[in-house]
């Protein structure tokens, strides 16, 4: 198997990279978009590594609503708290498009029977890195919903994505019922307010990509609020 390009395997080298995998430690599995992956309720064994698509992490509630918590990119990890801690999980990960995901026993690599192998302190090392990237996501999303209006959610969430872009123009990793649901929405409510910010001249959009309008500095768009 090809090296898995992603932060945990980032400082591993080819030889390591042969000797992880002579562990017999990883699969892989395609699944088609709206696939339920992890059901809330598991207590899943293996984490996932998103090889390419994307996963929603989710949240779905007695009767039927859903709140998207996050959005996992190819590269990027799922799973690996509830894997670690061998708890149910309190949500679901979902595919958001067709997508491959290469299932890893981290457990068994975590194992201090590998603790004298050269990979084995670089992956604690980065799963503390991955650790931190994942609080700082959860913070980012409470960061769009805790503004009381639909505006002012939209404003925070793609002021955000433009940060991380560089650039006013961007692509959100969300159709429109998957944005209405990580910002905790009603989409008609979204796509009326969207409208309403595309005809004050604040954004221009065409799908899921954006562009912001009225940033007074190209490395500020969060001056986007100054209007």
């Amino acid at each position: 198997m090809k090296k898995i390009i992603n932060p945990l395997f980032q400082n591993i080298s080819p030889d390591e990279w042969e000797q992880i995998l002579s562990l017999h430690c990883m699969r892989q599995a395609s699944y088609s978009r709206n696939e339920t992956i992890f059901h809330t309720g598991d207590t899943p064994r293996e984490i996932g590594i998103v090889e390419t698509g994307s996963v929603n992490i989710e949240n779905t509630d007695l009767w039927g609503n859903r709140c998207i918590l996050s959005n996992v990119a190819p590269g990027q990890l799922f799973a690996e708290t509830y894997v670690l801690c061998q708890e149910p999980m309190l949500v679901s990960a979902v595919a958001a498009e067709d997508c491959q995901i290469t299932f890893l026993n981290l457990s068994l690599l975590l194992d201090l029977r590998y603790s004298h192998t050269s990979w084995h302190q670089k992956l604690q090392s980065s799963l503390l890195y991955i650790f931190a990237r994942k609080n700082l996501t959860l913070s980012s999303r409470i960061f769009c919903t805790t503004p009381k209006t639909i505006r002012e959610r939209l404003l925070t969430y793609l002021s955000g994505i433009s940060l991380k872009a560089g650039s006013s123009t961007f692509q959100i990793p969300f159709d429109r019922q998957q944005l209405a649901d990580y910002l905790n929405l009603d989409r008609s409510a979204l796509s009326k307010e969207l409208g309403k910010m595309k005809r004050d001249g604040l954004i221009d959009f065409y799908k899921n990509t954006f562009q912001l309008l009225c940033t007074a500095d190209p490395g500020d768009p969060v001056s986007v609020y100054k209007r």
